[in-house]
């Protein structure tokens, strides 16, 4: 694990290296790059996997106190990323949430870095926050931070995570991974009041990311919608019509998912990038 000073604090990351060609994977909100870990190992040998954990409420350093953490500020701290880390030609791959990101960036100057997109099951139009999932996290973050705190010590249990309220419907087999990133709101006040502060951005960020398909249209560059077939918190009619509006869009659904396929199916997931983002070697 590396760590960059940005402007808004300090941000993990995960970075394979390598001479492959770079992707840049983005998670959603209340979780961290470990998302991505079990995807990493199976693209890692011909690619230059980086995965940093942005500030969304798992993440590990609190932001300064002027940061903009709405989900604009993030995607904006993502261009940054890319600068400081000198990253071009990048794929950037957003999962839930970080999907949403994705389609924030490409919308910006920014995206001259980036030459493919991978959306995958995530965030789009009118649905953000994300039906019952998101809108009972949205509605928890208009508690003071103390009490957010309490609400979510209710994650400490496997049956309460298992609700399709927390994580239920987002993945079937990633239990442990839904455990380790509720602690860092349930354990420290200042990651707390961090992820309050994106929360309660949602109203704004709901227009901004329905606005964001119009500029679908115009990245005319390789994209693919990997979809989970069955979702259930991200409509699979979204990722038909992301794929129609991107110029060079194109969709693969994957079954036996929930919305979290990084953590569901990682191995197919792997394969799909990889063919999309062929390695060198290939």
């Amino acid at each position: 694990m590396k760590e960059i000073e940005l402007s808004a604090g300090r941000v993990a990351y995960e970075d394979t290296g390598g001479d492959g060609p770079t992707v840049v994977l983005l998670h959603g909100l209340m979780m961290d790059a470990s998302l991505w870990d079990a995807t990493v190992a199976g693209l890692a040998p011909g690619h230059r996997c980086v995965a940093p954990t942005l500030p969304l409420g798992a993440h590990r350093h609190a932001m300064h106190a002027d940061a903009d953490l709405s989900l604009l500020g993030a995607a904006r701290l993502v261009a940054e990323f890319l600068d400081l880390l000198d990253l071009r030609d990048v794929t950037l791959v957003g999962s839930d949430t970080g999907g949403a990101l994705v389609q924030l960036l490409i919308g910006d100057a920014a995206a001259a870095r980036v030459g493919r997109i991978v959306l995958v099951s995530c965030e789009a139009f009118d649905n953000y926050p994300a039906r019952l999932t998101g809108t009972t996290l949205a509605r928890a973050g208009r508690l003071p931070p103390r009490l957010f705190g309490l609400f979510m010590q209710q994650m400490r249990m496997r049956a309460v995570r298992r609700l399709p309220i927390a994580f239920g419907w987002l993945t079937e087999r990633g239990d442990a991974a839904t455990r380790r990133w509720a602690r860092p709101v349930m354990t420290r006040p200042a990651i707390r009041r961090d992820a309050v502060r994106t929360l309660r951005a949602a109203g704004a960020d709901a227009r901004r990311l329905a606005g964001a398909a119009g500029g679908l249209k115009t990245f005319g560059r390789p994209a693919l919608v990997v979809w989970a077939a069955g979702d259930r918190v991200m409509p699979p009619e979204h990722g038909r019509r992301l794929a129609a509006l991107l110029p060079q869009g194109r969709l693969t659904e994957i079954a036996d998912s929930r919305t979290l396929v990084p953590l569901d199916q990682p191995e197919q997931l792997a394969l799909a990038i990889g063919e999309f983002v062929p390695s060198r070697s290939r």
